[in-house]
């Protein structure tokens, strides 16, 4: 799986998983897919639909989306924190650590900032353009290279994008590869999820 894999199995990749033949299948540790479920399995259903209209398609996106990123999150790191409730009694939680990045792979992987944005209000997103294996814009912070970083990008087949995207993080801004978690609706070694919908960016921003 060269999309989501490395040498020394760093990198985090989350995919919102529809399969049970695809929870059976082992996977490297720091692959996460999510468990299949009837509500899962129904907006697989709808998105793969032809007969799914961009309205409806959308919105049963952004709520596999949002499932998604939730699952992705609980892959922070946290840390521990104390606090007084409103009736003035102490409470040990978790806080994440501050200072998540999100770099969204142009253009598909901008559908996903949405629910990203829903769950952390404040997070700072950058930017990945990639055409045919080439760079043509990066805008990160400059200190891209001291912050968890979450990638999004919805579909993944042959993976190549994404590595050129974790390439840039990793070679131009000296980010390590443990900080990194890489998003995604749909992937494949040869595919954990079956056949793709190759059509979700084209349909999710009306360009089909």
């Amino acid at each position: 799986m060269s999309s989501i894999e490395n040498n020394d199995n760093n990198n985090n990749a989350v995919d919102a998983g529809s399969t049970d033949e695809a929870e059976d299948e082992e996977y490297p540790k720091n692959v996460y897919i999510m468990k299949s479920n009837n509500q899962l399995r129904e907006l697989h259903t709808l998105l793969r639909d032809r007969t799914t209209c961009r309205s409806d398609f959308k919105f049963y996106a952004d709520r596999l989306i949002r499932l998604t990123v939730e699952a992705a999150l609980d892959q922070l790191p946290y840390i521990p924190c104390e606090i007084i409730t409103p009736t003035g009694h102490s409470f040990s939680g978790l806080r994440h650590e501050k200072g998540t990045l999100c770099v969204s792979l142009m253009r598909s992987g901008e559908a996903m900032e949405k629910g990203l944005r829903e769950c952390c209000r404040s997070i700072r997103i950058g930017k990945i353009l990639i055409n045919d294996g080439q760079v043509i814009y990066a805008k990160l912070p400059a200190d891209t290279h001291r912050r968890h970083i979450l990638v999004t990008y919805p579909v993944i087949t042959t993976g190549s994008t994404v590595i050129t995207g974790l390439e840039v993080l990793l070679k131009d801004y000296q980010c390590k590869q443990s900080n990194i978690i890489l998003i995604t609706l749909f992937s494949t070694p040869d595919e954990i999820s079956g056949i793709a919908p190759n059509h979700f960016g084209q349909k999710y921003f009306g360009t089909d």
